[in-house]
């Protein structure tokens, strides 16, 4: 057996009999660095010059193959050999050369793997082209071999979602050749590869693969791409582009159809969207970076118990249930707690109706679920989360009954959008335990999870909190204690924001059509009717005794909410709903009610552009971001962006408000700022982080330190 290195040892390359084995050995996924691309590149073509050497295998150490390119590399200048050139080289090699893929085989991964001859993938195996998720598209030919092996539907539903085919799937495609037992995969190469040599089997190119052969077929699945994708990427740059490469695939050469990819996918490198899918896909993860975690170890945390069944409990039993714990949920009487089961059975039966779930898989989830309507069930569980109606005294009397009966060391948590968590934690004679953990409803199926930091709680709590996260598959953002915290505080100013350009000429609806166009999923109207009006209209009651009598106030939502006007569950809100329609219609009732409100206040109504509402509703979200920043309420920058990100529907390409705001300048930000503070200079007050970043000539990048 001989071996040979690479740089950096990335490479290592061992002949075992008459088969070469090649191994990507860079931790801790095998990622395509650039020693990698040089280590493989002369790897191959040193076993293609062997004459003792009639088979190749290429393997990645450990538990995956390759998951995709470095990204510690990413926004450094390319070094060669660029991945197009090393996949053209390995299926240029004239001998037979298999992947064998265990665990991962991402993006450039796969593109590696096409490139060779066979394919042997190991049951654990996930297969994918994902860069369409990171505002990219495959760009070392996935978009031209792909088609050719599995054809151009296949192809683009795997490059267009970015999803990961399982191995029995992608042997059912024709992505793989054959499926190997165990855990081993270069001894599933080295067997596939005597298999190979046995039977006299040669070079098989993937370039040569006629999964495009029936023409009309491809030709209908790339127009049907086409269409959904014009529908649906409300304005992203990348998956049109991979269109048009399958396009070429179809229409051009091999050669010339690799090169148009490849000038396609440096387009989309250059891309704004690129940089702000790259920004969201780095603040996901930095998120979890945050000085407790640091500081102190997690506590115990094998059992969850829940204070309520209603919509939010239940959502919160599920994820709990999901992520494998015992859940224990407390409701004050038997009817309730019935309830609370159905509610948590729903989102099972759902899964089981859509065969999503087996009804044995549900059944064995559920048994670890027990209800009852005594708090003392909650003596032994490791962490319980209050879920209860919107009061701070309601609450306070649910965590008088915590401090009760909860072990020593247990984690006290309530699931407040707004409430004065000090004051919650105030009321135990345990506040060092009492933490916030705010879900977004459907919580188990929204990604964020604030966890809120009050005066007094240990770092082990925090840390802990983030574990949970972690275990439940959240994107979870530290906040400190304020009205709102994080994404509600910024969210009712730039809704105030909103309602001021209602009351000043712009209908409801051209606002949500603006908020759209700029690639939320909804506008601002849209999600007040799906959430219930009534919410917002507690929180203003709430507030209305220390709002600034000097501030703008809009009354238009409190007319709506007066006539039990609350949005989708009354069948009419901003928007009518007839016989329980999901989507709304534009209601003349409610122009009526605008129109009334204006005449009040004395405002003349002036036409406004989608470019004008955003910015206004833009440049109040951002500026509150960077007073929440300033505040310490948001570790950086990079916090509210993750916030909106994950909980509020913000354009994932944009990167988030605050790299929104990077992205256009913030000199123009405060300079938009400053003109609409002409007329209203209480509201637009511009925010001192703002003022002092610009007069440095520095962007909010500049402050997303590594914490912890």
């Amino acid at each position: 057996m001989t071996t040979a290195s690479a740089p950096a040892d990335v490479i290592r390359s061992a002949r075992h009999g008459d088969v070469q084995c090649i191994t990507i050995a860079n931790p801790p996924v095998n990622a395509i660095s650039s020693a990698v691309r040089r280590g493989l590149k002369a790897a191959i073509e040193a076993a293609d010059a062997d004459a003792c050497v009639k088979a190749i295998v290429i393997v990645g150490e450990g538990a995956n193959f390759v998951a995709g390119a470095d990204i510690r590399e990413f926004g450094q200048a390319p070094q060669p050999p660029s991945l197009p050139e090393v996949c053209n080289r390995i299926e240029a090699c004239g001998k037979p050369v298999i992947a064998a893929i265990r665990g991962a085989a991402l993006g450039g991964g796969l593109e590696i793997a096409l490139a060779a001859h066979y394919r042997v993938a190991l049951h654990d195996a996930k297969l994918g082209l994902p860069e369409v998720q990171l505002g990219l598209m495959p760009g070392a030919g996935g978009t031209v071999r792909a088609p050719r092996l599995v054809g151009a539907q296949a192809a683009l539903d795997l490059t267009l979602s970015g999803r990961h085919a399982k191995a029995k799937e992608a042997l059912s495609l024709g992505l793989v050749d054959e499926l190997a037992a165990g855990e081993d995969a270069q001894a599933a190469g080295l067997a596939y590869a005597g298999k190979l040599l046995a039977q006299g089997a040669g070079v098989r190119r993937t370039r040569d693969a006629q999964g495009l052969a029936d023409r009309a077929v491809a030709q209908a699945a790339i127009d049907a791409a086409k269409a959904d994708t014009a529908k649906k990427s409300r304005g992203l740059f990348s998956p049109m582009k991979i269109v048009e490469a399958v396009q070429a695939a179809l229409d051009k050469s091999f050669d010339e159809a690799i090169k148009l990819e490849r000038e396609a996918f440096l387009a989309c490198i250059d891309s704004p969207q690129r940089a702000g899918l790259i920004h969201a896909f780095f603040a996901e993860r930095e998120v979890a970076k945050v000085p407790e975690a640091k500081a102190a170890q997690p506590r115990k945390l094998e059992s969850v118990g829940i204070v309520g069944g209603g919509t939010m409990g239940a959502g919160i039993a599920v994820s709990a249930l999901d992520a494998g714990f015992p859940v224990v949920m407390v409701e004050r009487d038997t009817i309730s707690i019935d309830r609370g089961r159905a509610n948590v059975e729903k989102v099972y039966d759902g899964l089981v109706a859509k065969g999503r779930m087996t009804p044995e898989a549900k059944a064995t989830v559920m048994a670890r679920y027990t209800g009852s309507t005594d708090y003392a069930a909650f003596a032994d569980v490791d962490l319980v989360i209050e879920a209860v109606f919107e009061d701070i005294e309601v609450k306070k009397g649910v965590f008088k009954e915590l401090d009760r009966v909860c072990k020593p060391g247990a984690v006290l948590a309530t699931n407040t959008s707004y409430l004065d968590i000090d004051a919650i934690a105030a009321s135990t004679s345990r506040p060092q335990d009492v933490i916030g953990l705010h879900f977004f409803s459907p919580a188990n199926i929204m990604k964020l999870l604030e966890i809120v930091v009050p005066a007094k709680v240990s770092a082990d709590v925090v840390a802990t909190a983030f574990v949970l996260a972690k275990r439940m598959k959240k994107v979870a953002v530290r906040a400190g204690v304020c009205d709102g915290f994080i994404g509600n505080r910024i969210l009712a100013v730039y809704r105030q924001a909103a309602d001021h350009i209602l009351e000043d000429g712009a209908s409801p609806y051209e606002i949500d059509a603006a908020v759209r166009g700029f690639g939320y999923p909804m506008g601002p109207f849209q999600v007040s009717d799906l959430a219930g009006g009534d919410i917002g209209w507690a929180t203003r009651k709430r507030k209305a005794a220390t709002r600034d009598p000097n501030a703008r106030y809009v009354e238009v939502a409190d007319r709506i909410c007066e006539r039990s006007w609350f949005g989708q569950k009354t069948g009419r809100g901003y928007y009518l709903y007839p016989q329980g329609a999901r989507a709304g219609q534009e209601d003349p009732e409610v122009l009526a009610i605008v129109d009334a409100e204006r005449q009040k206040k004395g405002v003349t109504p002036r036409p406004f552009s989608a470019d004008e509402i955003m910015r206004r509703y833009m440049a109040a979200m951002v500026n509150e971001g960077a007073k929440v920043v300033a505040e310490g309420i948001a570790l950086r920058p990079l916090d509210v962006d993750a916030t909106f990100l994950y909980g509020y529907g913000f354009p994932r390409h944009r990167g988030g408000p605050m790299k929104y705001a990077d992205t256009v300048g913030l000199p123009r930000i405060l300079e938009d700022i400053r003109a609409f503070a002409k007329d209203d200079p209480l509201f637009w007050k511009p925010a001192p982080l703002l003022e002092k970043l610009v007069a440095e000539g520095k962007d909010f990048s500049s402050l997303n330190q590594p914490q912890g």
